[in-house]
């Protein structure tokens, strides 16, 4: 989705200053969204990629003018609502209305740590060879799905050189929609500064993007 989180090489939006790595909240209710977005998606309703989708189909100036954690909690109460797990009037008065909707599963306050320890795993098993090899030259696709993908808008029809190959892992763009994982190859893919940005551009800058095999072609 060409949505506002992907606004790599964009203009306009001022300069990148970064926090220290200690500044994890700004406030304690971010440290509140985070609990509640992790313990909801613990449940099983839907997978990491479809809450990426939701934070991405926030109308953009919405997006903008909202904070990393605002962001984070108005996508997980669209999702809530979409799943059918709250209603808008509950939200509204924070007060249930409706009979609870039973979930896959709940995630305990004894299992918390271990399940942040264990992760999720990702990596599936491949059943072919992959299509590329590190050194490889590649050229990014051009695609402008309405649904999620994780192919960032600056590289596609870009040509990059393989320099990575990472293994198999399942896929976002189908995973994100219940259209199952569709498990593929993934490479790291290495572009210069001056094929995304032109000959202005730095030319001891390199960007290397993770991308699935279904977003590349070869170059011969």
């Amino acid at each position: 989705m060409n949505g506002p989180q992907d606004v790599g090489g964009m203009m306009g939006f001022g300069p990148v200053v970064p926090e220290p790595e200690a500044v994890r909240f700004h406030a304690d209710w971010e440290k509140r969204v985070l609990a509640v977005t992790l313990a909801a998606s613990a449940a099983g309703v839907w997978t990491i990629d479809a809450m990426r989708f939701s934070r991405e189909s926030l109308p953009p100036a919405e997006y903008y003018g909202s904070s990393y954690y605002q962001i984070w909690l108005k996508a997980l109460t669209n999702r809530l609502i979409a799943e059918g797990l709250v209603t808008p009037e509950e939200i509204a008065t924070g007060t249930p209305m409706e009979p609870a909707k039973p979930v896959p599963r709940v995630l305990r306050a004894d299992r918390v740590g271990p399940a942040l320890a264990a992760g999720t795993r990702y990596a599936r098993e491949p059943d072919a060879a992959a299509r590329f090899a590190v050194g490889d030259a590649v050229r990014a696709r051009v695609i402008n799905p309405p649904t999620h993908t994780r192919l960032p808008r600056y590289v596609r029809g870009k040509v990059g050189v393989v320099e990575r190959v990472q293994g198999v892992f399942v896929l976002p763009d189908t995973n994100a929609h219940d259209l199952g994982e569709t498990p593929q190859w993934l490479f790291t893919v290495r572009f210069s500064g001056t094929e995304l940005w032109g000959p202005q551009a730095d030319p001891t800058l390199d960007v290397s993007v993770d991308a699935w095999e279904s977003y590349l072609d070869p170059v011969d």
